[in-house]
Formats: C-alpha cells, sequence, structure tokens
C-alpha cells in the first residue's frame, strides 16, 4: 500500500505479478478501498495536469461524463476551486452526451446535471463548456455532430477523457452494437438503459429513447482515459470490459485499445477479476484462512462435489497444487473447511443459552440479549432478515427496530391520494359534514396532476406516515412490541428528490442517542453496498460514525455488529460468519411480514435492476443461499439469512 498527498490509500500489486495479471487484464488497473478514496486520487491527477498547463501558458481539454460516478470527483474539482483557488480559465469541457428532446433546464437533463455539480461553482467561461444539445430538429442533427468533432479537433483534441460504465457494458450512449468507428451522433437508446434512467424520470415511460452522444471513435481519440466503476452491481460488466475479448456487444471493452486507458475501480466493483475473485490463478498466494476457505468452495462448485469429496486429484486438476502442497491432502483441508462453514449455521441467532461459545457464531451469554435492529428503508428488516426477528422474538431477546429514514419518496402518488380521499371519507362520516380543507385539495390536486412534481414537502409527510404504518405492522406482526419500534427520520434522507445530502453530525446524533439509550448486546444494520441509490451505503456509515463517537471499550466488547445484505445481492458463502435456516413455515411468515409493506407491492417505485418484487428476491436469495450450503455437503434446509460480524 502506498499513500498519496491526499491519504488516499492505492493497492499496489507486485511487479512479479504485472506479466500474469495482464494474461487476464487488458486494461490498467487502480484499485482502491472505496469510491472516495479513487475520487480523490484522479481529481488530483486532474489538478496537476490543469496546473501543468497553465505553467506553460495552454489551455487543456476535458471530456467529461454524468451519471453518479464522476459525482465525488466533480464535487473534488469544487473544493480545490474554493479552496486551494485551483483555476479553470484554461479548460474547454465536452460532454459526452444528452438525451435527445430534453431542455437544459429539465432537472433530468445533463445541462442541468453539469451546471448542480461543476460549472456554476467555477470559473470557467461559459464559452469554453460544450454539452450536446437535446432541442435539435431531425434535419440539423447531422450537421450539428459533425461541427461537434470539429470544435473538438480545433483545439487539439481531448487531454483527458472520463469515463463511467453502463450496465450494458456501454461508454457514453454508445450502446451494444455500436461500431468502433462511430463519432458524435443520435442513438437509439437500450431497453436496459432506459430501465436504470426511469427512477430519475419516474417511470420508464418518461424515459427518452433517444439521445446524442460522442462515439466509441470519438472517445478513443483521447490522449487519455479514466473509466470509473463503483459498486458491486457493475462488477460483472466490469470484468467483462477488461478481461473479456473486444467485441461491440459490451463497448467498454473497444478500450482494450487505447494505451492510456485506466479503470478506476472500488474493491467492489472488482471483486469479479481474476485477481480478486481467483488469485491463485494469477502467482503465488498468501494462503490465508479466508483464501483457503474461498479457494475450497470454489472447487467444490466447479467439481459438482460436496466438500468432503473433493480428492488431491481434483486440487491439481483445478490449479491449486500450491495449496495441497502446503497443507499436504485434500483431507485436511476439507474437514478444516467444513467444519468452519457447519460453525456458521445456527437456529440461535442471538446465542444458545448453557452452551459452549466456542464452534457458535454467537455468545451465550446473557441468555436474554439487547437487540437493535438498524433498517435503512422501513422495509428493509422483513426483506433481508424477517425470518431472523421471528426466532429473536420467539427466544425471548429484547428486539428493538430503528428505522432510519423516512423512505416517503419510494410511495406511488396513487397510493398517497387514495389515503388523503380515506382520511376525507372517515372524516364526512365521523362528523356528519364533509372536510372544507383548502389544503388538502391542494395535495389532490398536486397528486392528480402528473405534470407537477409531487414531493413536496407536505406531500411527503404524508408518504411517511403511510410508510411508518406499514412498517410498523409489520414489525408488530413479527412480535416486536410498539415500545421498540423507533423512527429516526434521519435528515440526510429528507431531499423529496433520489439524491440525497451528505450525512452530517445531526444523523450520527440522532442515531447515537438511541444506541446509549438502548445499549444493545447485538446490533444488525445493513451491509449492502449494492443499493443503487446509496441510502444503505450512508445508513451504514452513520452507525459507525456513531459508534465510534460513543468509544466505550466495555461497550464494544458488549455490543456484536452483525451485517445483514439488502434486497441486491447475498453475502457469498466464503463471507458468511452466520446462516440462520428458515424452515417452509417461517419463510411463508416473513413474506406475510413483507406484505404489509402494501404500498411496495406489485411494482415499488424504486425497485433499482431487478424487476421482481422484494418478497420474491427474499426468498429467492434465501433459497439460493440454502441450495449453496446442501451442495457443499450440509444438511438440506428450505432457506437462510446470512450475516457477517463487523469487527471493530
Amino acid at each position: 500500500m502506498i499513500k498519496t498527498q491526499n491519504d488516499v490509500r492505492l493497492k499496489i500489486y507486485p511487479k512479479e505479478l504485472v506479466y500474469q495479471l495482464k494474461s487476464y487484464e487488458k486494461i490498467h488497473i487502480d484499485l482502491f478501498d472505496n469510491s472516495n478514496d479513487a475520487s480523490l486520487y484522479l481529481a488530483q491527477i486532474i489538478k496537476k495536469a490543469i496546473l501543468m498547463k497553465q505553467e506553460k501558458n495552454e489551455h487543456i481539454v476535458l471530456g467529461l461524463a454524468t451519471g453518479s460516478s464522476p459525482i465525488k470527483l466533480y464535487e473534488e474539482l469544487v473544493r480545490m476551486h474554493e479552496q486551494e483557488e485551483l483555476s479553470f480559465k484554461n479548460v474547454y469541457t465536452f460532454n459526452l452526451d444528452e438525451y435527445y428532446g430534453l431542455k437544459p433546464a429539465e432537472q433530468q437533463s445533463y445541462h442541468y446535471f453539469m451546471q448542480e455539480y461543476l460549472f456554476k461553482h467555477l470559473d470557467i467561461p461559459s464559452k469554453n463548456i460544450h454539452i450536446p444539445s437535446g432541442k435539435l430538429g431531425l434535419n440539423e442533427i447531422d450537421a450539428y455532430c459533425q461541427n461537434y468533432e470539429q470544435a473538438i479537433d480545433n483545439l487539439g483534441g481531448i487531454d483527458i477523457q472520463i469515463l463511467g460504465i453502463g450496465r450494458t457494458g456501454h461508454i457514453g450512449f454508445n450502446e451494444p452494437g455500436s461500431q468502433k468507428s462511430s463519432n458524435t451522433r443520435l442513438v437509439r437508446l437500450d431497453n436496459i438503459t432506459r430501465q436504470d434512467a426511469a427512477e430519475e424520470f419516474n417511470g420508464i415511460e418518461n424515459v427518452p429513447y433517444k439521445a446524442i452522444t460522442m462515439g466509441v471513435n470519438s472517445i478513443l481519440k483521447a490522449k487519455e482515459i479514466y473509466i470509473m466503476a463503483w459498486g458491486q452491481h457493475k462488477s460483472d460488466v466490469v470484468k467483462e470490459a477488461i478481461e473479456g475479448e473486444i467485441n461491440q456487444e459490451i463497448t467498454a471493452s473497444f478500450l482494450q485499445e487505447h494505451l492510456n486507458t485506466r479503470f478506476f475501480l472500488d474493491i467492489a466493483a472488482a471483486q469479479k477479476l481474476t485477481r480478486v475473485q481467483h488469485p491463485w490463478k494469477v502467482g503465488n498466494c498468501e494462503w490465508t484462512d479466508d483464501l483457503i476457505c474461498r479457494a475450497v468452495i470454489w472447487l467444490s462448485q466447479k467439481t459438482g462435489k460436496p466438500i468432503l469429496k473433493l480428492t488431491d486429484k481434483d486440487y491439481s486438476e483445478f490449479g491449486l497444487s500450491e495449496l495441497l502442497f502446503k497443507v499436504n491432502n485434500a483431507y485436511q483441508i476439507n474437514i478444516k473447511i467444513f467444519n468452519r462453514l457447519q460453525h456458521t449455521i445456527t437456529g440461535w441467532p442471538g446465542g444458545k443459552p448453557n452452551t459452549a461459545d466456542k464452534n457458535r457464531p454467537e455468545r451465550a451469554k446473557p441468555a436474554k440479549k439487547s437487540v437493535l435492529i438498524f433498517s435503512p428503508h422501513p422495509d428493509d428488516d422483513v426483506i433481508s432478515m424477517g425470518g431472523t426477528i421471528l426466532r429473536l422474538v420467539e427466544q425471548g431477546h429484547e428486539v428493538h427496530v430503528a428505522y432510519q429514514t423516512s423512505g416517503n419518496i419510494a410511495v406511488h402518488n396513487r397510493d398517497a391520494l387514495r389515503y388523503i380521499e380515506f382520511f376525507e371519507a372517515y372524516y364526512t362520516s365521523l362528523i356528519g359534514k364533509k372536510l372544507n380543507s383548502k389544503n388538502l385539495k391542494t395535495y389532490k390536486n398536486f397528486l392528480l396532476d402528473e405534470t407537477i412534481d409531487k414531493n413536496t414537502v407536505e406531500i411527503r409527510q404524508v408518504k411517511g406516515l403511510i410508510r411508518k404504518g406499514e412498517a410498523r405492522t409489520a414489525a408488530r406482526f413479527c412480535g416486536i412490541d410498539e415500545a421498540n419500534i423507533h423512527f429516526l427520520d434521519l435528515p440526510f434522507y429528507e431531499t423529496g428528490q433520489i439524491k440525497k445530502k451528505d450525512m452530517t453530525q445531526d444523523d450520527i446524533t440522532i442515531t447515537k442517542r438511541l444506541i446509549e439509550q438502548i445499549s444493545p448486546h447485538q446490533i444488525f444494520a445493513a451491509g449492502d453496498l449494492s443499493d443503487p441509490h446509496k441510502t444503505h451505503r450512508v445508513c451504514l456509515d452513520i452507525i459507525l460514525k456513531s459508534l465510534k463517537e460513543i468509544d466505550l471499550p466495555k461497550f464494544k466488547k458488549q455490543c456484536w455488529l452483525w451485517l445483514y445484505r439488502g434486497a441486491w445481492e447475498e453475502y457469498g458463502v466464503e463471507e458468511i460468519e452466520m446462516a440462520v435456516p428458515l424452515s417452509p413455515d417461517e419463510l411463508l411468515y416473513k413474506r406475510k411480514a413483507i406484505f404489509m409493506h402494501k404500498s411496495q407491492k406489485d411494482s415499488a417505485m424504486y425497485p433499482g435492476k431487478d424487476r421482481r418484487e422484494f418478497w420474491q428476491r427474499a426468498e429467492d436469495r434465501n433459497r439460493h443461499t440454502a441450495a449453496q450450503y446442501r451442495a457443499l455437503g450440509f444438511a438440506e434446509y428450505e432457506a437462510m439469512e446470512a450475516f457477517k460480524r463487523w469487527k471493530y
């Protein structure tokens, strides 16, 4: 590890691995612990390039991207301008793309995005900013696109091109099928791309079908290209782009032919790369217990054999001779890993009383624990660990649940309208006369008018009450006492938009106060960093900072923090430290608890990229975990919920 001047940690791999890595990785990689560190590091590169050009009294041309990936980069560039007096007067910019049909002032347009996140905060001259126009007549487009390309060429070409990567492997809006020779043009958007944008447009029906984008050839002409990818949901397409063959179905793979391209990845986005997932294929490994466990599970899955049936021959044939040499024989490896995994399985998530702790994931004492479950949204608790909640309550623990955010923007307008109309009808029935409320009429008009932004403060209050009622009902259904149901309404969430504020001390103080009040022996929290909306990540950071501020050695020794995954992706078996089996009846009961969240049933407002309902995702995921354990040679369970312990 090395440290940059901003104390950003960059993973550096031994020189002797470079040659072997190249056989898998066809694009240079900079791998970071997290996206924040990567963004700060990249900002330093751009700053240095700007300053070098300024020293020579020259301009610099930046190609810019939109989307969630570059946001932290842009925020850091703004900070450098405001606090370090970095000037952008010598900078020219060309954006990659824009939706066709959108006006610059519309919030979903990339003109609006760039102004909000970057341009209005800098001293860059407006004449130096170039963003494709989405309001052209069809007869104007060809000439406009040629002029866009010519403007870049007239300035000497793009010096640094910033890119993100889409779920289809696209760069810019160069969807699957785009030619390497393509230049700036009007394109039709892939349906997956439109689905991914649906949340920003409040429904896929509002997402434009077309966009203007710089072409693959336009991008490849840049002198240097930096492409960013963050999060587990990008890991599959990152592997395809970096290790796969060049093909026009994954347009990012064309970057393999560009000599000065660098991929900036956090560890989550890199998890499917060979060097991370199967490092024994790359070179000599440091065979830790965790890596041995991962290798044995991989070998079992590869051969289709239970762990205890793996042979020396299996290890040798699948490239694990080094591990075999280290441990002497397959039997010793197999039994060690089998026992390790067996010890993760428990029907006592709060610990089993009067039992030795050595081979169990949780402590036996105290027999009755105080348990605090943090749920980022009002339904994550039952979706992710509904069966475990039932067990904890049934086994006599004092279970609290804390809903960290209101989840109000995820309520459909029709549901909010239905509750308002119910309230009107109930009032009329109770009082005997019609409720004459100007405010209620205004709310109804807002909700009925599809052209108006619905998430005003008042409407959000209505939607928040709906979600609180559902959460309270589901928690009671699981046996949690009314007094133990807490709604934190953390301020960072309350923007009325998908984009949230950064966490503040207020968020930390609210959370810390509850932890101190309950003084739990166990905390369960969402560790699902695949959350495409980032709410889970922020909520976990708030919990960790709250625990750090408490900083009581005795409390931290008493309180264990268990992480569960949300609706997007489960832990791999090698990561699981506590697996709680569920019977068919318990799985059905969990489903009923999820059904209590009626506003999220059938068609959730923000389901992410997975179109299944949340109860279906949960059951499929839990059954899949049980099936994986069964294939490794363990007992056959209906389903399993998985947890990983956070080490302070």
